[in-house]
C-alpha cells in the first residue's frame, strides 16, 4: 500500500470484517483506503452519502485502491437512530435514481422475497434450523410470502447497523460500508432499523419524517424482511463462531416474531 502513496505515509489496518480497509496518514493529510471497492463508491460520493472520493488507482496485480477524505467524527449511538437526519438520509438513498442506475449497470437485478427465502433455506445449517425460534421464523416467512410482494424497489443498504452511520464533527451524516447493497424493497432497511432501534409507539412519527404512512401492508413487509435479515445474520455469525452475537440475534428474532 505504501508503494502507491510515496514516502512519508504511515498505513495501518482500519478494522472491519473484510480486512481490506486501511488508514493512511502523513504530516498534512489523512485518508481512508479500501482495496477493491465497487465502482458504486463514486456515485455514493457524488450524491454526498459517503465521504468524498479523492482518487482511484489500479495496481499491477489488478487490485483497485480507492482513497476517501478522512473526516473526524463518530458512529451514531443506538439512541440516535430514531432522529430526523437518519430518516431523511435513508429517504434520499431510497429515492436516488443515480444510485439505482449505477447498480443496474453493475448487473444487479431486483431481489425478490422468494429469492431471499430460497437463499436462506439453501445456506442455513441444520443445527440452526432446529432452534425453535428459527423454525418458527421460517414458518412465518413461508406462510406470508405472497402477502409481501411489492413493486416498490430502491437501492437498499441492507446493513443499517448504527455503527455504519458516521456523524462528522461538523454535523454531516453519512452512511458507510456499502458492500452488501442491493436493489430491493426499501422495507428491508426500514424494518431492520425500526425493529432494532425505534420503540413501536414511535414508528408512525419516524416514518412520517421519512415520508411514509404506516399501514398494515408496510408493517407486514417490514416484519417479513426484518426476520429474513436476522436469519441471514444468525447464520453468518455461526459461520464465524461468534456464538454470543448469534445468541443475541436469536433473542431479537423472538421479539420480532412476537410483535
Amino acid at each position: 500500500m505504501e508503494d502507491i502513496l510515496g514516502e512519508g505515509w504511515d498505513v495501518y489496518p482500519a478494522g472491519g470484517a473484510t480486512g481490506e480497509a486501511f488508514i493512511a496518514v502523513n504530516d498534512k493529510q489523512k485518508l481512508f483506503l479500501k482495496r477493491n471497492s465497487s465502482p458504486f463508491l463514486a456515485v455514493l460520493s457524488a450524491e454526498g452519502i459517503v465521504p468524498k472520493l479523492m482518487w482511484t488507482r489500479r495496481l499491477e496485480n489488478g487490485d483497485v485502491i480507492t482513497a476517501q477524505h478522512w473526516l473526524n467524527g463518530r458512529e451514531l449511538k443506538q439512541g440516535e437512530m430514531d432522529k430526523e437526519p437518519v430518516a431523511k438520509l435513508l429517504r434520499k438513498i431510497h429515492q436516488s435514481q443515480p444510485l439505482l442506475s449505477m447498480l443496474k449497470r453493475l448487473g444487479k437485478s431486483p431481489l425478490r422475497p422468494e429469492g431471499i427465502l430460497t437463499e436462506i433455506e439453501t445456506n442455513i445449517e441444520q443445527d440452526i434450523l432446529n432452534i425453535p425460534k428459527v423454525s418458527q421464523a421460517f414458518s412465518f416467512l413461508r406462510e406470508n410470502l405472497l402477502l409481501i410482494e411489492s413493486n416498490e424497489t430502491a437501492v437498499c443498504h441492507c446493513d443499517i447497523n448504527h455503527n455504519n452511520w458516521l456523524l462528522t464533527d461538523a454535523g454531516k451524516l453519512y452512511l458507510i460500508d456499502w458492500d452488501g447493497a442491493m436493489i430491493a424493497d426499501p422495507a428491508i432497511d426500514l424494518g431492520s432499523l425500526l425493529y432494532t432501534y425505534v420503540p413501536r409507539e414511535n414508528w408512525s412519527d419516524w416514518l412520517e419524517r421519512y415520508g411514509l404512512s404506516l399501514d398494515a401492508g408496510l408493517e407486514m413487509r417490514m416484519k417479513w424482511h426484518a426476520i429474513s435479515q436476522l436469519l441471514s445474520f444468525i447464520q453468518w455469525h455461526k459461520s464465524k463462531n461468534r456464538l454470543e452475537e448469534m445468541a443475541a440475534l436469536i433473542e431479537r428474532l423472538g421479539y420480532v416474531l412476537e410483535s
